[in-house]
């Protein structure tokens, strides 16, 4: 561990928390198209500190510490993003929201972020002193903050690959229109259909690049199973029995008919499957889960009773539980609000904050053994929802049609604190590597889960009104999709006496535990290629066309490590894709800000074509799939460049 005199140098500045709030928000409003649009959100830890690193030499000075600060705040905007999207797009889907309410999701996110944070100070000191937990996001953090690698540089491949995203994003069909969204292909083939297809997105294609080849392969071949197995056996032998959904069939070309099919039916083997990952995720996690929580609280009591160095001073024990209080109490009151009984709604408020406790723990283990990307705070939530559901029928009926609305906000609350916990203990590993002070940055992080909040429901709003969520409706056909907030939604219905297509949840649930056990064989037999369910899960439940440009981004990331001859080593694979990941995390974050910024014309105007170039200048699929192809050829020359330099 490197550490400066922490005392002498600023850390905790006004411009590093101003520059901090300002990213926080930015990289915040981005995840949450990328969530919407393809379920995944990354981490950005690492463009905020290239960001930092460029600013604060422009503005004079700018140590490593005040730097890490930047980071440590810009970060809560990935999990924050993930929280309120996952779930609380649910209570859209449900119909219990017509938009999404400005002060409840400002509580909802802002209320559980603080409260994720304040769970995670007493498992610093066990899981990144004691059990020297990988942490992986934040050591590649820190590497970049100590290498102090050029920032003008960094901030070039950032720029210039934001730029390409956002053209890539302005060309498509919610902008000028000049190439479609996707290129697909699909014909029947008796009463079976046949269906391939890839979209365009330039973010896609960076996600997959951060992702990997292994999550690549994972989440396409779930992809494959959905729409190239489970649809043409549909279609082939059970829509017979489906009248009403035949008759939807009747004209529709074979890409429609796989869409409507996928649609109305399969997708819910993805929500079989991802039920049942959740559920492994919290028996798998039952031995960490319980040694977490059990060396954090004797590693809090025992540093209330020394003086420790200035880098080891987390928030006293006495604020967290100050804070835990007074941070409970209005959620308290939005949850009596819903219900309108003591009865329920301090039940409600013992299972957040037990159920918070608990899956705050498990996500700051996993974030420090796989990564907070890779981190399964979605099969958390829908643990809790389960939990929550249960319980909740118990005390109101299984027939309450509040039920689903109380227990959606409940796994929100807990999966905004998942999140941000496994983030903070990210932000807590870079800052043991470098010598900062674990309650300045526990305080950053607070603040930029706050302001993180302040921004998502008017992104959320514009969103819904420019593309829709969730759900198709005549005005936006093909809305974001919102998987994981989908799931929620039906799983609390189904539980509340909804009506679900159960027989084929059964059959994802199946799907899923086969996925689990061929998962739990690589592992015995020490394989480096795993196949996690989740990713499956999410694979299953996207179009196709979603999943096959995040498995051509990790098949380019596999490229690269051959080019640099580096394939069997991890450390050095991770050191090699930096630049790679970079400009990937630009076209990501070029494209969902320029899906924000053209959301703003469509909502005014409302009409959804209203930057369309005229019907003469709009090229088809080929043009697509070659500015596609041109942006993948240079994500993959800038990574080989970058790989080859630093190895």
């Amino acid at each position: 561990m490197n550490t400066p005199a922490t005392q002498s140098v600023p850390q905790l500045t006004p411009r590093a928390i101003i520059l901090s709030v300002v990213l926080a928000m930015i990289l915040a409003a981005a995840n949450t198209y990328l969530g919407l649009f393809a379920g995944l959100t990354i981490a950005t830890a690492i463009p905020a500190a290239v960001v930092s690193m460029a600013v604060l030499r422009v503005l004079g000075g700018g140590h490593i510490l005040e730097n890490n600060i930047v980071q440590t705040g810009a970060s809560a905007g990935s999990s924050i993003a993930a929280g309120v999207i996952f779930t609380v797009p649910a209570l859209v889907i449900l119909g219990h929201w017509s938009d999404f309410k400005y002060w409840w999701v400002l509580a909802i996110a802002g209320l559980g972020g603080i409260l994720g944070v304040l769970f995670s100070v007493p498992l610093r000191r066990s899981l990144i002193v004691d059990q020297q937990l990988a942490f992986p996001e934040g050591k590649a953090a820190a590497e970049v903050l100590k290498a102090g690698e050029n920032p003008a540089s960094g901030i070039r491949v950032l720029a210039a690959a934001s730029t390409l995203g956002g053209i890539g994003k302005l060309i498509a069909a919610s902008g000028l229109r000049l190439v479609p969204d996707s290129a697909a292909f699909g014909s029947f083939v008796g009463k079976g259909i046949a269906y391939m297809g890839t979209n365009l997105s330039p973010a896609l294609l960076g996600v997959g690049y951060i992702v990997g080849l292994n999550i690549g392969i994972v989440v396409v071949a779930g992809g494959i199973l959905s729409w190239n197995i489970a649809i043409p056996i549909y279609s082939s032998f059970f829509l017979d029995g489906n009248p009403i959904l035949a008759a939807r069939l009747v004209g529709a070309s074979a890409e429609d008919a796989a869409g409507i099919i996928w649609s109305a039916e399969i997708r819910y083997l993805g929500v079989g499957a991802m039920l049942i990952g959740g559920i492994w995720t919290l028996i798998s996690l039952r031995k960490s889960l319980m040694s977490g929580i059990r060396s954090g609280l004797e590693a809090a009591r025992a540093g209330a009773s020394k003086v420790v160095a200035e880098t080891e001073k987390d928030l006293p024990m006495k604020a967290v539980l100050i804070g835990l209080i007074a941070f409970t109490l209005p959620l308290a009151g939005l949850y009596h609000a819903i219900v309108q009984n003591y009865a329920v709604s301090i039940p409600m408020t013992l299972i957040m904050i037990v159920a918070g406790f608990l899956f705050s723990s498990v996500s700051a283990y996993m974030a420090g053994l796989v990564g907070s990307s890779n981190n399964p705070v979605s099969g958390i939530t829908i643990g809790t929802i389960l939990f929550a559901s249960l319980v909740l029928a118990a005390l109101m009926g299984s027939n309450a049609p509040l039920g689903p609305v109380a227990a959606i906000v409940i796994g929100a609350v807990v999966c905004c604190a998942a999140a941000v916990a496994g983030d903070n203990l990210q932000d807590l590993k870079c800052g043991y590597m470098i010598g900062a002070t674990p309650w300045r940055q526990q305080v950053m992080l607070a603040i930029g889960a706050a302001s993180c909040a302040l921004v998502m429901a008017p992104v959320l709003n514009l969103l819904a009104k420019a593309y829709g969520i969730g759900v198709p409706t005549p005005d936006h056909p093909n809305p974001l999709l919102a998987p994981q907030a989908t799931l929620m939604a039906s799983v609390a219905k189904g539980l509340f006496g909804g009506e679900l297509p159960w027989d084929l949840i059964w059959i994802g649930a199946a799907i899923g535990a086969a996925i689990i056990i061929c998962d739990e064989i690589l592992k015995k037999r020490g394989s480096n290629f795993r196949t996690p369910v989740l990713a499956a899960a999410v694979g299953i439940y996207l179009p196709l066309d979603l999943t096959v440009p995040i498995f051509l981004g990790g098949l380019l990331a596999h490229l690269v490590e051959r080019a640099a001859g580096v394939h069997n080593d991890p450390d050095a694979a991770e050191r090699i894709h930096r630049k790679g990941v970079l400009f990937s995390a630009g076209l990501i974050t070029g494209e969902a800000l320029l899906g924000i910024v053209i959301a703003i014309p469509i909502v005014y105007s409302g009409k959804a074509d209203v930057l369309a170039l005229p019907s003469f200048l709009q090229f088809g699929e080929l043009v697509g799939l070659a500015i596609f192809a041109v942006i993948g050829w240079i994500l993959y020359r800038v990574a080989v460049k970058g790989a080859t330099s630093s190895s």
